[in-house]
């Protein structure tokens, strides 16, 4: 974890805008941001992917995370806000973070969806119930 920039903020090793501290949580604006008041969350210890926290910290994360919402919406004339985290291979930076920043009409941010086709969504669905069984 040493070469972790998430976890050198948190060890102080590193300069970040900090906007919440707790024991479990800290809370920075974004470097990047899609939009001004681009909130990062992140447990203080050291995780991937949401099922490496804790229930304590997933728990303390949704807390806050609607605490941030509170706050943009106070701050921001807002249409609304998006929260997102990548996992696995798609956490650009290896330590768990959900994003959270408000959002505008044609402000510009959008999805883009694969190519899936004929999916059966009742037999998708059926799948990944019976795995749930079996977690």
């Amino acid at each position: 974890m040493n070469e972790c920039i998430f976890c050198k903020i948190v060890n102080g090793e590193r300069k970040a805008n900090i906007i919440y501290e707790d024991e479990l949580v800290l809370g920075f604006m974004d470097i990047n941001p899609i939009n001004e008041g681009h909130i990062l969350l992140i447990p203080k210890q050291h995780k991937l992917d949401l099922d490496e926290l804790t229930t304590e910290e997933s728990n303390r994360i949704m807390e806050v995370s609607k605490l941030m919402v509170k706050v943009l919406k106070n701050k921001y004339p807002l249409d609304g806000y998006s929260m997102m985290q990548n996992g696995g291979a798609f956490n650009d930076i290896g330590h768990y973070h959900l994003h959270i920043f408000p959002r505008y009409k044609n402000d510009g941010f959008g999805w883009n969806f694969g190519k899936v086709k004929n999916m059966d969504l009742k037999k998708v669905g059926q799948e990944i119930a019976s795995e749930i069984n079996r977690v």
